[in-house]
């Protein structure tokens, strides 16, 4: 009868925590006891370990077995503590070799089914972030989690499919499985392409604009005429992820998706995400819930370095709109709720797409075929549901008439090449997106002279600091377009003209 040490990992709101899986067997009548703040599906792992130890062919002890999880004072929740626990009792039965605290010792992570089976659990990438913080070197995972996790580097990731081929690895018998299978993902497929949008020209430019610098756009328009067609298509022109960005994107969908299932927003190829949740979504389906300390993010969190598109803008809930203005300038979400308080990943590009009023039709031309009837009353009100401090945080705003050309423009790819090396020019400057650059470092690059004139007057004449950043920052988006060092008059009063207010047409 002796003491064990085995390290475990957990999922703590939207990170991980290293756990280390105390276990001692001593004489007494048998029992099995677990403290530690343990959750009701942890309770339940000495259950299912006690199981899957005599299922595997391996004897349980006959004594009063202890589990301690430490640190004690972290609540833990999951089933990813399975499989530690049932080593831990193995080791502290003298069944395997003895194991003590050590970070040469492998991090154990899996639920175990009663037949002994490993079976996979949600958020495994995210635990794997946290050993590899905590300074471990080697990971034992479920099989169907170890591509995800291999996307950690400095981590080695070993897949076993069972309890005793975990106990073989651990006595160095079996290499276990080691990342090269395809992705458990969705088959990936073409998307939609820019070349299928016909006329739109300004549409398409702003587009292109919005991508090169991470910019918010907002387009206005009636009904059919290339609002969610446009947006759609952005992603087609956005730049892969780096490795270190799919990392972050797939810690936070691995505690949503479904255990193994790998991460299926974005491919192997590193595609940015693209969200649109449907415009009857609640605050929370928006920033994100947490139930007994278990966090689920919400719609903002799940396009990090992505895109988030909210068709019909206005017809979304006033508070769904106006949650949306902290993380639109911090790049994550604060929760603060009884079981959990916290920041949560939100780095988000912001599209939307809106009628101009209650029937969609206001100032289109007469030769469109329809024309507008609502009273100014129904249309004021309908510009107010999306509010003034919202607008000011969009950088491009756009009104979009009828397509009165059915002219092809470029492709997806052509466009996108122009915005990798607009990217890449803003990225060697200063180390991010126009868009997300800080007033203070964009202070240290002085524009040309002519362009800091405009400026100045544009923020005498306006009085609005966010107003004059987001300027200034379009402007050096589209001085990296035209491949200047430096932006200059003309490119500052373009990003004014994209800038305008949109009136009464800003619902």
């Amino acid at each position: 009868m002796a003491l064990a040490q085995v390290h475990g990992a957990v999922v703590s709101g939207v990170s991980g925590t290293v756990v280390t899986v105390e276990v001692d067997v001593a004489q007494g009548l048998p029992a099995v006891g677990l403290v530690g703040l343990a959750d009701t599906s942890i309770g339940e792992a000495r259950h299912r370990a006690r199981c899957a130890v005599g299922n595997t062919g391996l004897s349980w002890p006959l004594g009063r077995v202890t589990i301690g999880l430490s640190p004690a004072h972290v609540r833990k929740h999951g089933t990813g503590l399975d499989l530690p626990i049932a080593i831990g009792v193995l080791s502290a039965d003298e069944q395997i070799p003895a194991m003590t605290q050590s970070d040469d010792q492998p991090v154990f992570v899996g639920e175990l089914g009663l037949d002994g089976q490993v079976r996979p659990i949600p958020g495994a990438i995210t635990v794997t972030c946290a050993v590899q913080q905590a300074g471990f070197r080697r990971i034992v995972v479920p099989v169907q989690n170890v591509n995800e996790c291999a996307r950690v580097p400095g981590v080695e990731v070993i897949g076993v499919r069972s309890l005793l081929q975990a106990v073989h690895v651990l006595l160095g018998d079996d290499d276990g499985v080691r990342a090269g299978m395809p992705m458990s993902v969705a088959p990936v497929v073409s998307g939609p392409d820019l070349a299928e949008v016909l006329g739109q020209s300004e549409g398409r430019r702003a587009l292109e604009i919005a991508a090169a610098g991470r910019h918010s756009l907002a387009m206005v328009g009636p009904p059919g005429v290339g609002k969610t067609l446009l947006a759609e298509r952005i992603p087609s022109i956005l730049p892969d992820l780096s490795p270190e960005h799919v990392v972050d994107v797939m810690a936070v969908h691995a505690l949503v998706s479904s255990p193994g299932a790998g991460l299926v927003v974005i491919g192997e190829d590193g595609r940015p995400p693209f969200q649109s949740p449907h415009h009857s979504s609640s605050p929370a389906a928006l920033l994100g819930s947490v139930m007994a300390g278990s966090v689920r993010p919400g719609a903002v969190s799940l396009a990090h370095r992505g895109v988030l598109f909210l068709d019909e803008a206005p017809e979304f809930p006033r508070n769904s709109l106006e949650s949306l203005r902290q993380p639109l300038e911090s790049g994550t979400v604060s929760l603060h709720r009884a079981a959990w308080s916290g920041d949560v990943p939100a780095d988000f590009q912001l599209i939307l797409a809106a009628n101009p009023c209650p029937c969609g039709y206001r100032h289109t031309p007469r030769s469109f075929g329809r024309h507008c009837d609502c009273p100014p009353t129904s249309v004021s009100a309908y510009a107010q549901r999306i509010s003034g401090p919202l607008l000011d945080r969009i950088d491009i705003r756009l009104r979009l008439q009828p397509v009165r050309s059915a002219e092809r423009g470029e492709s997806s790819a052509q466009v996108a090449a122009r915005v990798l090396q607009a990217r890449d020019r803003a990225e060697r400057r200063w180390g991010s997106a126009n868009a997300r650059v800080s007033p203070g470092t964009l202070a240290a690059y002085p524009m040309e002279d002519g362009a800091e004139d405009v400026i100045a007057d544009h923020l005498r004449g306006s009085g609005g600091m966010r107003s004059t950043h987001r300027i200034a920052k379009l402007a050096w988006t589209l001085a990296d377009m035209d491949g200047r060092s430096r932006p200059n008059a003309r490119h500052v009063n373009e990003a004014i003209e994209w800038h305008q207010p949109l009136g009464d047409e800003a619902a």
